[in-house]
Protein backbone atom coordinates (compact mmCIF):
# COMPACT_ATOMS: atom_id res chain seq x y z
CA UNK A 1 0.00 0.00 0.00
CA UNK A 2 1.31 3.55 -0.84
CA UNK A 3 2.03 5.64 2.20
CA UNK A 4 2.49 8.46 0.79
CA UNK A 5 -0.68 9.17 -1.55
CA UNK A 6 -1.80 12.72 -0.82
CA UNK A 7 -4.42 13.37 1.61
CA UNK A 8 -7.72 15.76 1.74
CA UNK A 9 -8.78 16.34 4.74
CA UNK A 10 -10.54 19.86 4.25
CA UNK A 11 -14.24 19.12 4.14
CA UNK A 12 -14.94 22.12 2.39
CA UNK A 13 -13.55 21.28 -0.95
CA UNK A 14 -14.94 18.05 -1.14
CA UNK A 15 -18.27 17.98 -3.32
CA UNK A 16 -20.88 15.81 -1.57
CA UNK A 17 -24.00 13.99 -3.29
CA UNK A 18 -27.06 15.21 -2.40
CA UNK A 19 -28.33 12.10 -0.62
CA UNK A 20 -25.36 12.57 1.65
CA UNK A 21 -26.02 16.35 2.42
CA UNK A 22 -29.31 14.98 3.23
CA UNK A 23 -27.94 12.49 5.68
CA UNK A 24 -26.37 14.77 7.61
CA UNK A 25 -29.16 17.31 7.62
CA UNK A 26 -31.30 14.12 9.03
CA UNK A 27 -28.90 14.18 11.62
CA UNK A 28 -28.43 17.69 12.90
CA UNK A 29 -32.21 18.39 12.57
CA UNK A 30 -32.08 15.18 15.15
CA UNK A 31 -29.91 16.64 17.07
CA UNK A 32 -31.80 20.30 17.19
CA UNK A 33 -34.75 18.63 17.80
CA UNK A 34 -33.04 16.67 20.78
CA UNK A 35 -32.45 20.10 22.36
CA UNK A 36 -36.04 21.60 21.99
CA UNK A 37 -37.34 18.46 23.94
CA UNK A 38 -37.24 20.69 27.36
CA UNK A 39 -38.49 23.09 25.87
CA UNK A 40 -41.78 21.11 24.56
CA UNK A 41 -42.25 19.67 27.65
CA UNK A 42 -41.89 22.91 29.67
CA UNK A 43 -44.73 24.78 26.87
CA UNK A 44 -46.71 21.48 27.41
CA UNK A 45 -47.17 21.44 31.20
CA UNK A 46 -47.68 25.31 31.37
CA UNK A 47 -50.54 24.83 28.91
CA UNK A 48 -51.92 22.53 31.16
CA UNK A 49 -53.38 25.54 33.68
CA UNK A 50 -55.91 27.48 32.73
CA UNK A 51 -53.89 31.14 33.34
CA UNK A 52 -50.88 29.37 31.58
CA UNK A 53 -52.91 28.52 28.53
CA UNK A 54 -54.59 31.61 27.92
CA UNK A 55 -50.82 33.36 28.60
CA UNK A 56 -49.78 31.30 25.64
CA UNK A 57 -52.61 31.95 23.24
CA UNK A 58 -51.98 35.66 23.75
CA UNK A 59 -48.30 34.73 23.02
CA UNK A 60 -49.01 32.39 19.83
CA UNK A 61 -51.03 35.07 18.59
CA UNK A 62 -48.38 37.53 17.72
CA UNK A 63 -45.84 37.63 14.59
CA UNK A 64 -42.78 37.12 16.64
CA UNK A 65 -44.26 33.74 18.01
CA UNK A 66 -45.82 32.51 14.98
CA UNK A 67 -42.62 33.40 13.17
CA UNK A 68 -40.02 31.69 15.59
CA UNK A 69 -42.54 28.70 15.39
CA UNK A 70 -42.99 27.97 12.05
CA UNK A 71 -38.74 28.17 11.63
CA UNK A 72 -38.43 25.43 14.38
CA UNK A 73 -40.65 23.59 12.72
CA UNK A 74 -38.54 23.68 9.39
CA UNK A 75 -36.60 20.86 10.69
CA UNK A 76 -38.72 19.00 12.44
CA UNK A 77 -40.47 18.94 8.69
CA UNK A 78 -37.27 18.00 7.62
CA UNK A 79 -35.95 15.24 9.72
CA UNK A 80 -39.80 13.96 9.35
CA UNK A 81 -39.72 13.46 5.81
CA UNK A 82 -36.06 12.00 5.50
CA UNK A 83 -36.98 9.87 8.18
CA UNK A 84 -39.83 8.17 6.08
CA UNK A 85 -37.03 8.25 3.01
CA UNK A 86 -34.51 6.17 5.74
CA UNK A 87 -37.68 4.04 6.26
CA UNK A 88 -38.42 2.98 2.79
CA UNK A 89 -34.76 2.51 2.33
CA UNK A 90 -34.53 0.02 4.41
CA UNK A 91 -37.41 -2.15 2.89
CA UNK A 92 -35.17 -1.43 -0.06
CA UNK A 93 -37.28 1.23 -1.89
CA UNK A 94 -35.57 3.94 -3.52
CA UNK A 95 -31.85 2.46 -2.27
CA UNK A 96 -30.10 2.18 -5.74
CA UNK A 97 -28.35 4.59 -6.28
CA UNK A 98 -30.61 6.67 -9.42
CA UNK A 99 -32.97 5.98 -6.32
CA UNK A 100 -31.59 7.76 -3.73
CA UNK A 101 -30.86 10.95 -5.55
CA UNK A 102 -34.50 10.73 -6.84
CA UNK A 103 -35.89 10.45 -3.04
CA UNK A 104 -33.59 13.22 -1.78
CA UNK A 105 -34.12 15.67 -4.39
CA UNK A 106 -38.11 14.42 -3.20
CA UNK A 107 -37.48 14.78 0.26
CA UNK A 108 -36.32 18.69 -0.56
CA UNK A 109 -39.30 19.55 -2.00
CA UNK A 110 -41.79 17.48 -0.42
CA UNK A 111 -39.95 20.02 2.60
CA UNK A 112 -40.38 23.02 1.03
CA UNK A 113 -44.10 22.10 0.29
CA UNK A 114 -44.52 21.65 3.59
CA UNK A 115 -42.62 24.15 4.86
CA UNK A 116 -44.78 26.84 2.57
CA UNK A 117 -48.33 25.05 3.75
CA UNK A 118 -47.40 25.74 7.49
CA UNK A 119 -46.50 28.99 7.02
CA UNK A 120 -49.78 30.00 5.13
CA UNK A 121 -52.02 27.92 7.95
CA UNK A 122 -50.27 29.86 10.52
CA UNK A 123 -50.96 33.29 8.55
Amino acid sequence: MNQRRPKNLNLFTIHFPIPAILSILHRITGVFLFLLIPIAIWTLSYSLTDQGFDQLKQYLDTITFKAIFWILFVPFCLHLVAGVRHLLADIHIGDTLKGGRLSAVLVFIITFILIILAGIWLW
